[in-house]
């Protein structure tokens, strides 16, 4: 896949890419994927993305705005369109949903389903049929590194099958979104010339 925002000069410098989450969210594979020249850099919200951009700490940020399911990402989009910054380019990427929890753990163990409240808002109807209630993190990613710091088998994840692999963590059942179709809008933003 094509990058967004690609320096017309491949030789340029390597610059720094804002995400929100922890190491393995999807947005952190968005930066991976969308900007391997970049470092990508973790920021715990939105709000420090956007304020890392605007002191110059970090040169782009890849941030998701929309979903197919959901609709707007919030608060990320408000706050897209209150930073005064630049929309340098756009990508809509396909999201699939894992569940994941720790080393031992099962369907019939796991009781609770943690992850950012945009990600449950697209696999409501997967987590009924499991009889798994959902619970609100900071991030995807973020849920499965506390998921696996507590290595509690009544507990899981909603996050990117990357972040089993990040956090160790087993994945009990793939493609947990509700539609088969679900995407996400990331932009990537830039103070300047990204």
């Amino acid at each position: 896949m094509q990058g967004v925002g690609r320096p017309e000069n491949d030789d340029a410098a390597p610059g720094r890419c804002g995400y929100q989450g922890a190491p393995g969210a999807f947005s952190h594979e968005a930066c991976l994927d969308l900007r391997p020249w970049d470092e990508p850099v973790a920021f715990e919200t939105f709000a420090e993305v956007i304020a890392a951009l605007k002191a110059g700490e970090i040169g782009a940020a890849l941030i998701p705005v929309e979903n197919s399911t959901i609709g707007r990402v919030e608060p990320a989009a408000t706050l897209i369109e209150q930073s005064g910054l630049t929309v340098v380019s756009e990508a809509w990427r396909p999201i699939r949903l894992a569940l994941m929890a720790p080393h031992g753990a099962s369907l019939r163990t796991v009781k609770t389903a943690e992850s950012h409240p945009a990600a449950l808002g697209q696999c409501p109807a997967s987590l009924a049929s499991l009889g798994v209630t959902a619970v609100e993190a900071f991030d995807t990613a973020g849920a499965a590194r506390a998921v696996a710091e507590a290595d509690d088998p009544t507990r899981a994840a909603v996050a990117p099958a990357r972040a089993a692999e990040v956090y160790d963590l087993s994945i009990l059942r793939n493609d947990i979104q509700d539609s088969s179709d679900n995407r996400t809008r990331f932009v990537l933003l830039s103070a300047g010339i990204a």
